[in-house]
């Protein structure tokens, strides 16, 4: 059973091989926060539905393709050919914030921008041929995946210099929800608060655990025993 002092230590221990990722993340949601305080949900809307050009229609829908469900499990099962521990870490983190994001949608059912401007609609630029949802808007489950794997990536790379990259992608994830009128501001932050905050208590809870840390998981299917 882990105590207190344990569970301290081996927070600890996440946030400073994840600091390359963290401290940006916290920077930014600092300002997220002051933005927020300073003007209103409208406002912000506007602000970045306002700035678009052709270039960012055609590659912002790849780029929020980043944060589907569909990437990460495809990253989990390339992890354990090699590394089963790599592979339990970026697939149960998913599962975990996944679920957090489903119930808080559900219990929010908060309406997208479609539905919250339908009386604004001609005001709102919306990529051609991109469908619009319309309900549980709250919070951006792409944005909740895209700063959970990148948790989970930058946690287990040699090379934590990762992060950055990472955090950058992951913004950008959660920018582009905002850009193709899947969300609103609000939703894309309270997202990435879900995606590294329950990824940094789970990778805190479960790398501690002794199965895990065990031989057999430090292999993979490709990988001679």
């Amino acid at each position: 059973m882990l105590t207190l002092a344990t569970m301290n230590a081996g927070a600890k221990d996440v946030l400073y091989k994840i600091r390359y990722l963290f401290i940006p993340y916290i920077t930014l949601l600092c300002a997220c926060l002051v933005i927020k305080l300073l003007f209103t949900r409208t406002e912000i809307f506007f602000a970045v539905n306002g700035i678009h050009s052709d270039f960012a229609d055609a590659i912002e829908p790849y780029i929020t393709h980043i944060g589907d469900g569909f990437t990460v499990i495809t990253l989990s099962l390339i992890f354990a050919l090699f590394n089963y521990r790599a592979s339990f870490l970026m697939i149960t983190s998913y599962a975990l914030t996944a679920l957090t994001a489903q119930i808080l949608k559900f219990s929010f059912d908060m309406p997208r921008p479609r539905v919250y401007f339908e009386d604004q609609l001609d005001k709102i630029h919306f990529v051609k041929g991109l469908y619009i949802l319309a309900v549980h808007s709250f919070p951006s489950g792409h944005t909740v995946t895209a700063f959970s794997a990148g948790v989970v990536i930058t946690y287990l790379a040699k090379n934590k210099s990762w992060g950055l990259l990472l955090f950058f992608v992951a913004v950008m994830v959660g920018y582009s929800r905002m850009y193709l009128s899947q969300h609103f501001f609000e939703d894309v932050t309270v997202g990435s608060v879900v995606g590294v905050f329950i990824t940094l208590a789970w990778l805190t809870f479960i790398d501690r655990k002794k199965f895990i840390n065990s031989p057999r998981w430090d292999r993979g299917l490709l990988t001679k025993s």
